[in-house]
């Protein structure tokens, strides 16, 4: 998934299958080495053999489960045949969860994420979603506002025509846009913003999928350019939007 460097003979590969959906970008195969990069997404990894992470202080982290804290700099030294790795949005309630576990324990103290073997990469989000944020998946959950499901409900198509507003949005749910935005974050778990950038990414790798060339995958996702694509993706994950097609076959999902 992110930029390949230092492979050797016989060394790990990138290559399985990912899903993407607001907030999540999850991949299950063979997780192959990187150069050394950054990006505000955190990230966990598990896997069947130790990988090894080595941080921009030098430091190697070492084990079958390691999380990279959001905006950290380093480098995946040794990978692994078998694993899985899911992006985490920092500003949602799972991902700040996880990025405070690798700040305060360690980045080998990780969340558990279990095998992919016998489930499927959506069950396995699933259940380390509400492993780091119980309060938004168990019993005790808040039920979502009637105007929070209204515009999870209107998203889509707004993020296909172009540039969302806030204020606008509120005013077709009925609310007002501090209070449409508090309960959004409150209740998805992501702040709306984050949400419509997720949520363009998700339409930026259907289109890619779909056989459109970067330049118009990014103009129907609603990016500037395909420079803007391209910057965002390696900002959030450190990867190149050409990793969308390339030997990743994707599970697309419309919400979290």
């Amino acid at each position: 998934m992110t930029r390949a460097g230092g492979d050797t003979t016989g060394a790990p590969r990138w290559g399985g299958t990912a899903l993407l959906r607001p907030g999540v970008l999850a991949f299950t195969g063979s997780i192959g080495t990187t150069d050394v990069h950054a990006h505000h997404a955190v990230q966990i990894l598990t896997a069947t053999t130790p990988l090894t992470v080595r941080d921009g202080h030098g430091i190697g982290h070492r084990g079958t489960k390691v999380v990279v804290p959001a905006d950290a700099p380093h480098r995946i030294e040794v990978g692994a045949q078998e694993g899985t790795v899911v992006f985490l949005e920092p500003e949602s309630v799972p991902g700040r969860s996880a990025h405070l576990r690798a700040v305060h324990s360690g980045w080998t103290v990780a969340p558990v994420l279990t095998s992919t073997r016998r489930r499927t990469l959506a069950a396995v989000v699933d259940e380390l979603v509400e492993h780091l944020a119980p309060v938004l998946t168990g019993d005790g959950a808040t039920p979502r506002h009637p105007a929070v499901d209204d515009a999870l409900r209107l998203l889509p198509s707004l993020v296909a025509a172009g540039p969302v507003s806030g204020t606008d949005l509120a005013a077709q749910v009925g609310l007002s846009v501090s209070r449409l935005t508090h309960l959004f974050t409150d209740q998805v778990g992501i702040p709306l913003r984050r949400y419509v950038l997720w949520s363009r990414l998700r339409l930026a790798v259907m289109r890619v999928q779909a056989g459109d060339d970067l330049t118009g995958a990014a103009h129907g996702a609603g990016f500037a350019d395909s420079a803007h694509l391209t910057r965002t993706t390696r900002e959030m994950f450190g990867l190149a939007p050409s990793v969308l097609s390339r030997h990743v076959s994707w599970d697309l999902e419309a919400g979290l």
